[in-house]
């Protein structure tokens, strides 16, 4: 007699799950960083904001006392800008070229000493070793908590003690060595010049200076563009220490832009106006000769580093 074996059931696999279409992830990804209406509008605002106070000081400057008052206020340039400006710089309780001159010289000096030693401490601290390194980047980073008010009245003194009150050397030489540019290189240093790079100079027989100027000074160039911008611009507008260290026979171009505002018993806005747009054109030329090298040179040193 036969055994009849039952019959095993059969078994059906599970069909695998469809594939997510890879194009569908892409253009997924791809949309987050698509900028959408709201983007460009917020953009618009911004810059219309960013530029509308510097576009309206050349329209004012370019016209009479009565546009100052005028509502809604006009948009388009009027045609005695070449008057005015000739005005300001015939103005000779506010000196002003002679303000332009010693501003452009003040701003020159002090950025090349701050890109230099900025340059210079920032490779130290990041790729050099010694002693006490931390605490003295620690003391760096406190120097720049401390707000410039608290020392104006001992930085004053010390003016007057050296004979250096209503001179350029006052406004210079406190001003050489500023710790956020030290902190700024140090912290690029870090990530753009390699440990590599410093071992392969050292066996090649370059010394520390030779290092520091062949090979990481230019690889700092990118950085150190930006913060020769930055340095430039803010000693240019410098106004507190200045005003309160020079005069009117020694000034900036902030100082006289103070006596145009305030000297007269009735303010001549224009004149104000007008000073303020030639003292803003410096700082639009050196942006626009090295805006297009600062950029570049920043995306490629993120490229490099």
């Amino acid at each position: 007699m036969s055994t009849m074996t039952p019959a095993r059931p059969h078994r059906t696999t599970p069909a695998p799950p469809p594939k997510k279409r890879s194009g569908r992830v892409r253009s997924a990804s791809a949309a987050l960083w698509d900028a959408s209406p709201l983007t460009y509008l917020a953009l618009i605002i911004t810059i219309v904001l960013s530029v509308f106070p510097i576009v309206w000081s050349f329209i004012v400057a370019s016209r009479d006392n009565s546009a100052v008052t005028d509502i809604p206020p006009p948009l388009l340039p009027g045609g005695n800008f070449f008057d005015n400006a000739q005005r300001v710089l015939e103005n000779t309780d506010a000196n002003f070229v002679y303000g332009l001159i010693n501003s452009a010289v003040v701003s020159g000096c002090v950025t090349l000493s701050v890109v230099f030693f900025s340059t210079l401490a920032g490779f130290a601290f990041a790729k050099l070793k010694f002693r006490g390194k931390n605490a003295l980047l620690l003391v760096i980073i406190m120097t720049m908590m401390i707000p410039t008010q608290v020392n104006i009245i001992p930085l004053y003194l010390l003016m007057v003690k050296l004979d250096w009150t209503n001179t350029l050397q006052a406004v210079i030489f406190p001003f050489l060595v500023k710790g956020f540019g030290v902190f700024m290189i140090r912290q690029y240093a870090e990530s753009a010049i390699s440990d590599e790079l410093i071992e392969a100079a050292r066996m090649d027989g370059a010394s520390t200076w030779r290092t520091y100027w062949s090979v990481v000074l230019p690889a700092l160039r990118p950085a150190a563009a930006v913060l020769g911008l930055l340095t430039f611009m803010e000693t240019w507008n410098d106004f507190l220490w200045p005003y309160v260290v020079l005069n009117g026979d020694t000034p900036t171009v902030q100082v006289s832009l103070n006596i145009l505002a305030t000297g007269y018993y009735k303010t001549d806005y224009v004149q104000v106006f007008t000073g303020t747009a030639l003292a803003i054109i410096p700082l639009l030329l050196v942006f626009v000769a090295f805006g297009r090298q600062i950029i570049g040179g920043i995306m490629e040193g993120s490229v490099k580093a």
